[in-house]
Formats: C-alpha cells, structure tokens, sequence
C-alpha cells in the first residue's frame, strides 16, 4: 500500500467509527422523544431480528410521546414485547392498530447513568479510532519492510495517521459533550 491509500483507508474507517457513535447516540435517551430512540430495536418477525423501523411506521405527534404504527397488525404484540425487553426503559400502551410510547421526565439518577453510558459509547468510539490508527501504522511499517515506501514517507505517513486520529477523536468528543448537554438539561 502507498501513502495515499493507507490514509485513505484510515480516514474512511474512521469517520464510519464517528458515523457509528452518532448512530448509538441517536438511541441515547434525552428528556425528549425521538424516532431515535426505538428505530433500532429489532422485533422477531417470522423467526428473524427485524430493526422495528423497517416494520413500523414511527412518529413523535407530542415532544413526550412516540407512536408506532406497525405495516402487519399480527406484530402489534410482538413489538409490544420487544419494547418492553429492550434497554430503553419504557412501556408500551397498545391502542387499537397502534403502540403508544410516553417518555416520562428523566430523573437525576436517570440522567446520570446515561451520560455514564455516553462516555462508555464514546470510550469505545475513541478505542475504534485508535485500533485504526494502529492498522494505519502496521501497513505503514509494513510498506517500508517491503520497499514500496522510503523511512521518510513512512514516518510522514504516521504523522498524517495521528493528525487524522485527533480530528476524529476531537469529533467524538464535540458530539459527546453536546449529547451530555442534552441529556443533563431540563
């Protein structure tokens, strides 16, 4: 691999690390209700973890309330089920050809363990970055074993893979503290 491709690898793994943190925030809960929140809840529909959002219609009429409006009503209880053994903590109320889900106001303690579990899921983000970077720097090393790379570009390399890292941590940290805003405001 030469310079170029080794650090648009990197770069690319990277920002879908970011994509993916932001994905796992969007589940994270604020005082708020949004789509967010049960678009990835996985209901078994004949036998196989459907994502709810491909089952259901989903939408947030009032700022605490989300309703679920299922294409198949044979799976009103089956997503009933699956919201209720989900982490989201909340319960369902089925009426009629719909589920309706009230967000209650979080509680301090509530709040607490979620920006507890925010930092978890940005802890494990920044990580996804760093092994990328180390991926980063074996092909580098690698490249320079094998040649295809002088002692200089691969040091220029490294230090271009460690710019990338920061900006990307650097990323991960911004969404985080914006979400801990979120989720400790009233």
């Amino acid at each position: 691999m030469d310079q170029d491709e080794i650090l648009l690898d990197a770069e690319e793994r990277m920002e879908k690390a970011v994509q993916v943190f932001q994905g796992q925030l969007q589940g994270l809960r604020t005082g708020r209700a949004t789509p967010g929140l049960v678009d990835s809840i996985r209901v078994d529909y004949y036998g196989s973890p459907t994502p709810l959002k491909q089952m259901a219609n989903i939408s947030v009429p009032e700022p605490q309330q989300i309703v679920i409006r299922p294409f198949d009503n044979g799976v009103l209880n089956d997503i009933a089920k699956a919201i209720q053994s989900s982490d989201v903590g909340l319960s369902p109320n089925m009426e009629g050809r719909l589920i309706r889900l009230n967000i209650p106001p979080l509680s301090t303690e509530r709040r607490r363990q979620l920006v507890s579990r925010l930092k978890e899921l940005a802890e494990e983000a920044r990580v996804s970055i760093r092994n990328i970077r180390r991926d980063a720097n074996k092909h580098a090393d690698q490249s320079e074993k094998d040649k295809s790379m002088t002692e200089d570009d691969r040091d220029q390399t490294r230090d271009k893979v460690q710019d990338l890292t920061k900006k990307y941590e650097g990323k991960v940290n911004d969404l985080s503290a914006s979400k801990e805003k979120d989720i400790m405001e009233d």
